[in-house]
């Protein structure tokens, strides 16, 4: 319960634990940015009423202010190769809002929740008119609590739960899925899988495509097959000799850090590809073109996920009152090369 004395320190968050509602739905009430039910309107405003709760009016008359500038917040640790895929859909935000007279601010987040929360807050004091998010917070309601007021935002490659706004994404579950009953068709059986540790949806969607493809051909789910770890070139290395260990014939390994540990823990182990065992990695790097022999993978059309988004939040921009959301499922495309 919040005390009346506390009131010059009441946020959003407090107003919604009172009325037992999200802090979107409180922020949706006071900004009219969705269809909120006339009794949850009620009882939310009842509420703001109660804790004497005022929205921050002065940000708000700021954001009327337009800078024809959008921020994108990225989430690239130091020695995380995912950079050249985040580089490459900022390049297809800037095709498109060049186009149309916006400029671009990009920013990272590191991977830290906490940075994160910071550099939103920078983009919302510095006026950009709108934020496209590769989410590190895995729920919305703590990037709700920063941006709590009427905000154009859409995800990309990931989603925090509790998000039900405008977002572009890449088929996560179908990438997987081809990939690994590709590897059942070309006459494998005991298909290997390696991850980074689950909790995200881009992860989550890839396990549940290899646990459907299996299941869909027909080879048993055998979790002696399943290694996950830290995304980064050593787990990939260390995982990967577990599962020769356990004499795998194929390996989908989900993520481009952890092939490049993969690969070259096979080379080092003197096994062939694909004669000993056959590997498909997830995304398109260039150095995947240039193994011996050339990796197959996964591919994210990074170029067209930026341009997608920069559509979606332009949209927004110009559509505040938009009630549906704007939800974009691109597909990812398999390209077989000789390690099959």
């Amino acid at each position: 319960m919040v005390s009346v004395n506390s009131k010059k320190n009441i946020r959003i968050k407090d107003v919604a634990e009172r009325a037992n509602v999200s802090t979107a739905t409180v922020s949706h009430v006071i900004n009219g940015t969705r269809y909120v039910s006339p009794k949850v309107t009620e009882k939310v405003e009842q509420v703001m009423q109660e804790l004497d709760y005022r929205p921050n009016s002065a940000a708000r008359s700021l954001r009327s202010t337009k800078t024809n500038t959008i921020g994108f917040l990225i989430p690239v640790k130091k020695d995380d190769t995912s950079k050249s895929f985040f580089m490459s859909i900022a390049e297809g935000i800037e095709a498109n809002l060049n186009s149309k007279g916006y400029n671009l601010i990009l920013s990272n987040s590191k991977e830290d929740m906490q940075e994160e929360i910071n550099r939103m807050k920078m983009f919302n004091t510095q006026l950009v008119d709108g934020l496209i998010l590769a989410p590190t917070n895995d729920d919305f309601d703590h990037i709700q609590e920063v941006l709590d007021n009427q905000f154009p935002i859409v995800m990309i490659d990931r989603l925090p739960i509790n998000y039900e706004g405008d977002y572009v994404l890449v088929d996560n579950f179908q990438g997987t899925y081809d990939g690994v009953t590709k590897l059942v068709t070309s006459g494998y059986k005991k298909i290997g899988f390696i991850s980074s540790e689950l909790g995200i949806t881009t992860t989550n969607e890839r396990f549940e495509g290899y646990k459907q493809a299996l299941k869909d051909n027909h080879i048993p789910f055998n979790d002696k097959f399943i290694e996950l770890g830290l995304s980064s070139f050593s787990s990939g290395y260390e995982l990967t000799e577990k599962l020769i260990a356990n004499q795998i014939d194929a390996l989908f390994i989900a993520n481009n850090i952890m092939t490049m540990g993969s690969v070259k823990c096979i080379q080092d182990n003197g096994l062939k590809m694909p004669k000993d065992i056959a590997v498909i990695g997830y995304d398109n790097y260039d150095w995947t073109k240039i193994t011996t022999p050339p990796l197959s993978v996964v591919n994210q059309p990074a170029f067209e996920i930026g341009y997608k988004a920069a559509e979606c939040i332009l949209n927004r921009i110009n559509n505040k009152n938009q009630e549906k959301a704007n939800h974009i499922k691109l597909k990812a495309q398999l390209k077989v090369r000789e390690s099959i």
